[in-house]
């Protein structure tokens, strides 16, 4: 379990940092002044060619290829709810390099992801104490 948790921190890293530079990117290519071919090329152009976007594109695959790692090794219901933890670190992550105020409300919010994450990981524990006292047992009813 260690394992993925590693994994699942530095894919949660990667993805915080991703949408941060998607945010950067995308706010350095600006906005359509009209929906017209030539202005979508424009913008596509100018997207296709911003490093920010670029990385922010490469972080996320990377992200998710954490999370294909984590979903063939763990169960769903472990992994899934785990990386709600992106909030908590895309939220940081803005604080931090966007410069972006958060309110309290949202930080309560962010209380609750977290509050659910350790449940999460708690259950996951439990199941495995369970699994291996099960083991232990028929080991050693296989062993009379």
């Amino acid at each position: 379990m260690v394992r993925l948790l590693c994994v699942l921190l530095f894919g949660l890293l990667m993805e915080a940092v991703g949408v941060v530079l998607l945010s950067k990117g995308l706010k350095e290519i600006g906005e359509l002044a009209s929906v017209s071919v030539p202005e979508i090329l424009r913008l596509v152009g100018r997207g296709i060619t911003n490093r920010n976007l670029l990385s922010g594109v490469a972080l996320e695959a990377g992200f998710f290829g954490c999370l294909l790692f984590l979903l063939s090794r763990g169960d769903v219901s472990f992994v899934w709810p785990l990386t709600a933890l992106s909030f908590v670190f895309s939220t940081v992550a803005a604080i931090v390099f966007l410069g972006e105020r958060v309110s309290g409300l949202r930080w309560a919010g962010i209380v609750f992801i977290l509050a659910g994450a350790a449940i999460i990981t708690y259950t996951e524990k439990q199941k495995e104490r369970t699994e291996a006292a099960a083991k232990q047992s028929a080991e050693a009813s296989a062993a009379q």
